[in-house]
């Protein structure tokens, strides 16, 4: 690792951007020159039944540097930001206790701000109560529950999509169980982050219409490498139906198409649009919730690029030696 000239804090990057923008193989090229160890922050890349779905790095990639994060917990297990932040912290010191630069990837931005920055601290929600709303959305149905939301809840209800059932879900559990706001608690101030670092933060943004492309091919990709027996063995596990893990982009549709409820083009075709819309979601959280240090401009997200690698690596480098 390039030993930065201040002992102040330690070196950590921060590579963030949508699904499909070519993070992971910039961060491979960054880490073979740098004596880097990349660290997972995607939600659905730290569970291991979701290797192809989630398009995790491969064998192949994760045994030319070391990779932290992903794949580590099982579908069973549910996976906050403070979870991560605290495992993410973990990895962080021992790959600088290795002399290795710990680099931070993924699309979950909400992961890298609970590590660098903290997050405000959140009620416990009681599990009868977790397990009633639930069961209240199912019935209700998105849209139907966003209303009802927005009727006691406008703040939180506007800043949530209507076809998103678990984040409808959390804003009314933290209704429900504390009578408050979710709003209310994401303005209180965050508890400290779980380590200090000195942080270069690095977004990929690539044309808007180009990652559509590249996202419906990668759909193609994926479902030609296995993504429907994967699913198809996560959903022979019977877990809990509140499971992060089968709130995971693509598995849905496919699970659609597993129980007869969809044919299969149209849960390819809802499967893609799925993806698109996260991606969407993906670039406005961290438009307005990451300041980053450099924005990395991409023409094509299936190319990997000589010019960008080296336009990164002479960044992060300045940022290693300078005070």
């Amino acid at each position: 690792m390039l030993r930065p000239m201040t002992t102040a804090a330690l070196p950590l990057v921060l590579l963030a951007g949508p699904t499909a923008s070519g993070k992971s193989r910039l961060a491979l090229s960054l880490a073979e020159r740098l004596e880097g160890t990349i660290i997972n922050a995607d939600s659905a890349q730290v569970y291991h039944d979701l290797r192809i779905v989630s398009a995790r790095p491969t064998p192949d990639e994760e045994a030319r540097v070391p990779h932290r994060l992903y794949g580590v917990l099982d579908g069973n297990a549910v996976c906050s930001a403070p979870r991560w932040a605290d495992m993410a912290a973990d990895a962080v010191r021992e790959t600088w206790a290795a002399d290795r630069l710990p680099l931070i990837v993924g699309g979950t931005g909400l992961y890298m701000k609970a590590l660098t920055e903290g997050l405000a601290a959140m009620p416990d929600i009681p599990p009868a109560i977790r397990a009633e709303v639930r069961a209240r959305v199912a019935a209700l149905g998105p849209p139907a529950a966003h209303a009802a939301l927005a009727a006691r809840d406008p703040e939180t209800a506007a800043r949530l999509d209507p076809a998103n059932p678990q984040r409808i879900a959390r804003a009314w559990e933290v209704l429900e169980a504390t009578g408050r706001p979710l709003a209310w608690w994401q303005r209180q101030p965050p508890a400290p982050p779980p380590l200090a670092a000195r942080v270069l933060t690095l977004v990929l943004d690539p044309p808007a219409d180009a990652l559509r492309r590249v996202i419906d091919r990668r759909v193609e990709t994926m479902l030609v490498a296995g993504a429907l027996d994967e699913v198809s063995a996560l959903r022979a596990r019977g877990l809990p139906p509140d499971r992060p893990v089968l709130k995971a982009v693509g598995v849905p549709e496919l699970s659609a198409y597993l129980t007869g409820a969809l044919p299969w083009t149209e849960a390819v075709a809802r499967m893609q649009a799925a993806t698109r819309r996260y991606a969407k979601r993906q670039r406005t959280w961290l438009r307005g919730q990451i300041t980053p240090d450099s924005i990395l401009h991409t023409t094509d997200p299936t190319q990997f690029s000589e010019s960008l690698a080296d336009q990164s690596f002479a960044i992060v480098r300045r940022f290693l030696l300078t005070p």
